[in-house]
């Protein structure tokens, strides 16, 4: 216990306090003795700094909303610490220290001793000062890799756990609609089953770590006309239960997520945070959600302010609190005095109070934070002299090896060969001219919600806290003998041709010009990927592509290396470039999983989570599109794009054989076996993705051509090969019927195994038979692979 600020006890331990009794007759004591004032402030946070001093934590002053009391506060309670961590540069240690000090603080001044729920957000790794910069969720997504991404979601937990923190603003699960949101980079890609089975990957790590896993965003902002940010979403009944809930409904069914985050959208005019069909009638009476709804940051407010179907802040509160919204974060503003004016007028019954407040109060329970044995202190600190803060100093390594080296793994597997014409891997080029803007730019590789995006651009006089070495410098560890000529060419979105002459002088003098290009992540407005930082099109920010096809002109080979937010159409390089090589903000050990590809030591195995277009203003371009989606003879406009879903190279070959369909039919309750056999051609190791497809060609509504429907990796040595056996549960093909209900239809179907979305290697004609079937959230999800030498099957 923190000696200064101590929690009282009494001798009895009051009924709440005593783990003896369920948690639902602690939590209904509870209830019972608390005052209006006391339930409302467990449903709010406010959004805090820690003291790189080791203080009480400091109110953080927001533009967008009026300065919080926190001492006029505390005496009735406090739901959420908002970002303690997050909000400004603090040492780990200290950070801990000034988080577990608060809590004690807040603990002792309620009647109750109830501490807050600290939550952070953990979209690439723990965004605090001195944390692992992980890949972002894009970049998850290239590695079709679960397994993987809950290694690392267990990583990432785990180090939260250990300073104090208890909840995670983390995963998004929006499917990716339009390339051109800003957001793209946060998302783990434009397919709903491999952003639901990455997603759940994740929330499974987070969860198992102790951290509750917030999935975001409840549902339909990627979904925004034109890619704009918090624009009106235009979705279909149809389009919103087949495409963007299946990821929500898998992390909540398989991953166990304890908390959901509404979308600030609106669909058809009706807002997220206002939906009480969606936030109660499908999340909590249709799936069995049991955990809390928080707000998105503002988002209650907006109810008011940008969505106009609120008239005052009650009016706003007592709309989200109906629908279904438990926690208004990050900060009091509607939930506090304006909800408890409401509830003293009528306006809003203090049921629907106490509603929200069991959800929370469970969660806290569950957390132990009503426990007698509670300590502040959290386990990072576990015997430390807390009364010396400066010797905590450096104690809490939250970048430490084994984080670095999971990093590194997991940008190595997401690393996308798109296009390479032999110059790759590299074989010890003398002279190498590196050019573009992110050739020799640390931060090339952090996406928005990185802690020196975020936040630290904000303290330019405090170090970044991580070692982020350009790919200027993992090239020259990579290539120690060759000759390095590194010319910048031109800014990221400037517009500057000057120096276009000067990096074209170089290429010419160069045995390979890799040209580095790419996004700056930030936010809004202030990147050219990152939230509020949507495009117009998708062409090359800046002059970018005016650099590459300069650079192609030169007649030296050019390898493309990408570091982005979101898929960029590449004009003449598609043919031109002698390699593609695609990174999505690949985190600290980025560069160095990219200079691994260029030089060989690593094979390239990821693959496209998005589609790279061939133009920059064909929209929409996901390969999820409808017959009349697609290329047609009675429009100009052609959406192909030029490397589709799913697709990537890698230094070897592979041969696909010896299809077997087990059954040629089966029941609308059934299921299909199939197997098939991969074999490494080549004369390298490699990764194939084994990508299964399904094309339902005719049905009762409208389906896209094809849709992912599983997925699994197959490493192989130089001539080696495996079986590849794989269950299709009928429930796979079910869909959104014409009255809403999801059904399984008797008919022909196709499942077409694949290396991409564009490229169809093997193909069973298969029927399902007998009567429609009606399945529900609770039908099979998921196709069950297995492998086994191809000698043993």
């Amino acid at each position: 216990m923190i000696a200064d600020v101590a929690v009282e006890t009494t001798p009895e331990v009051p009924l709440w306090n005593d783990p003896a009794h369920s948690v639902t007759t602690r939590v209904s004591a509870l209830i019972e003795a608390m005052t209006l004032e006391e339930k409302l402030a467990q449903l709010y946070g406010v959004w805090v700094g820690a003291s790189d001093e080791g203080h009480d934590v400091a109110p953080h002053q927001h533009d967008m909303e009026e300065a919080v009391d926190l001492d006029a506060l505390l005496p009735t309670g406090l739901g959420q610490l908002t970002r303690s961590f997050g909000t400004v540069p603090v040492d780990p240690a200290l950070g801990a220290l000034s988080l577990s000090r608060t809590q004690a603080r807040i603990a002792s001044q309620n009647r109750f001793g109830i501490p807050a729920v600290a939550h952070e957000e953990c979209l690439a790794g723990f965004a605090a000062w001195g944390a692992t910069a992980y890949p972002v969720p894009l970049s998850w997504g290239a590695t079709f890799d679960p397994d993987l991404i809950h290694r690392m979601a267990t990583a990432i937990g785990r180090d939260m756990r250990s300073v104090g923190v208890h909840q995670g603003l983390a995963p998004v699960l929006d499917v990716v609609r339009d390339a051109r949101w800003g957001r793209v980079e946060e998302t783990i890609g434009e397919d709903p089953y491999l952003v639901g089975t990455i997603g759940t990957a994740y929330v499974r790590g987070l969860e198992g770590a102790g951290i509750v896993a917030t999935l975001k965003h409840f549902v339909g902002y990627s979904a925004s006309r034109a890619g704009r940010n918090l624009a009106p979403s235009s979705v279909g009944p149809r389009e919103r239960a087949d495409v963007l809930l299946p990821p929500f409904e898998m992390a909540i069914r398989e991953g166990g997520a304890r908390s959901v985050m509404h979308a600030y959208t609106d669909i058809d005019g009706v807002p997220a945070a206002a939906d009480e069909e969606l936030l109660t009638g499908l999340l909590r009476d249709t799936w069995g959600f049991e955990g809390t709804v928080v707000a998105d940051y503002f988002g209650i407010a907006f109810l008011k302010t940008l969505h106009g179907v609120a008239a005052d802040w009650a009016g706003a509160a007592g709309a989200a609190l109906r629908a279904g919204v438990d926690v208004e974060l990050p900060t009091v503003k509607t939930f506090g005095a304006p909800l408890a004016e409401a509830v003293a007028a009528g306006r809003v019954p203090e049921q629907v109070i106490d509603r929200a407040l069991r959800r929370v109060l469970t969660q806290k329970a569950m957390l132990g934070l009503f426990d007698p044995d509670w300590d502040p202190v959290p386990p990072a600190l576990d015997g430390a002299d807390l009364d010396d803060p400066e010797a905590l100093r450096g104690r809490v390594d939250l970048d430490g090896p084994a984080n670095r080296e999971l990093a590194r793994t997991v940008a190595e597997e997401a690393v996308v060969l798109l296009s390479n014409d032999g110059t790759l891997p590299l074989d010890r080029p003398r002279r190498i001219a590196l050019v573009g803007p992110n050739a020799d730019e640390a931060t090339a590789v952090l996406g928005c919600y990185s802690f020196p995006q975020h936040i630290g651009v904000h303290h330019p006089q405090t170090p970044v806290g991580i070692e982020l070495p350009t790919l200027r410098d993992t090239l020259a560890a990579e290539f120690p003998e060759a000759e390095f000529t590194v010319v910048r060419g031109t800014g990221v979105d400037d517009g500057d041709t000057s120096k276009i002459p000067e990096a074209v002088r170089a290429a010419r003098d160069a045995d390979v010009v890799v040209a580095v290009l790419g996004d700056r992540a930030g936010l809004f407005g202030r990147g050219t990927s990152g939230e509020g930082c949507d495009a117009e099109s998708l062409a090359l920010p800046g002059a970018q592509q005016q650099l590459l096809d300069a650079l192609i002109d030169t007649r030296r080979p050019v390898v493309t290396v990408l570091l982005a937010g979101r898929p960029y159409a590449l004009g003449r390089a598609v043919e031109g470039a002698a390699a593609i090589v695609q990174s999505f903000f690949p985190g600290a050990e980025g560069t160095a999983a990219i200079a691994g590809v260029l030089s060989g030591r690593t094979s390239p195995s990821g693959r496209l989570p998005v589609s790279v277009p061939r133009g920059a203003g064909a929209q929409p371009t996901t390969y999820l599109g409808a017959r009349l989606a697609h290329a047609s003879e009675v429009s100009n406009i052609d959406p192909t794009p030029a490397f589709g879903f799913g697709h990537g190279l890698t230094y070897t070959t592979f041969a696909w054989s010896d299809l077997v369909t087990y059954a040629g039919e089966a029941a609308t309750d059934g299921e299909f076996s199939l197997a098939l056999t991969v074999r490494n051609t080549g004369e390298r190791h490699g990764t194939e993705v084994v990508q299964l497809y399904l094309h339902d060609p005719v049905a009762s509504v409208v389906q896209p051509v094809q849709r992912l429907i599983g997925y699994t990796r197959v490493p192989l040595a130089p001539g080696e090969a495996r079986r590849v056996r794989v269950t299709v549960p009928a429930d796979l093909a079910s869909f959104t019927g014409r009255d809403g209900r999801r059904i399984v239809e008797p008919g022909d179907l196709e499942l077409r195994f694949a290396a991409s979305s564009t490229a169809p290697l093997l193909t069973a004609a298969v029927t399902l038979t007998g009567p429609v079937r009606h399945v529900d959230h609770t039908r099979r999800l998921h196709a069950v692979f297995g492998q086994e030498n191809a000698a043993d099957a």
